[in-house]
């Protein structure tokens, strides 16, 4: 199975649970020009979301972020595996965490349908070193 993985920087910034947050956010990143590797959006409690931004080049990503008064909380670390998509891609990822004794407390995926997958994986930051050298072997 081929596969390669990277680390990746991430940052948060928790929104109201409102239409439109997103969108916002995400048009001000576009108008400072920062591109992103993945996003993700997740519910906090009843009222909020966590917006997750993996930039492209997390030093512009902060700033732009601190120039336009943007509040994010980061850096933290995850991994983000691209492959190809073949059946079982995910469980062979899982096993070689697993044999290296790595929780996965969040993982996020999606194949493209044309043969490839993305994947970012979020273990905990004593694991992390530990998580990436499993998965290169």
């Amino acid at each position: 199975m081929a596969y390669s993985i990277q680390p990746v920087d991430y940052y948060f910034a928790t929104v109201a649970d409102e239409p439109g947050e997103a969108y916002k956010l995400l048009s001000i990143l576009r108008e400072l020009g920062i591109d992103l590797l993945a996003f993700t959006a997740v519910p906090v409690g009843m009222h909020h979301t966590q917006l997750a931004l993996f930039p492209d080049d997390s030093p512009a990503l902060v700033h732009e972020a601190k120039q336009a008064g943007l509040n994010l909380e980061g850096p933290h670390q995850a991994i983000m595996v691209q492959g190809d998509d073949e059946l079982g891609a995910l469980a062979d990822i899982h096993w070689k965490l697993f044999e290296a004794n790595v929780n996965v407390y969040a993982s996020s995926g999606l194949a493209d349908g044309k043969g490839t997958y993305g994947y970012i994986i979020y273990v905990r930051p004593d694991e992390f070193d530990r998580a990436v050298v499993a998965l290169e072997l």
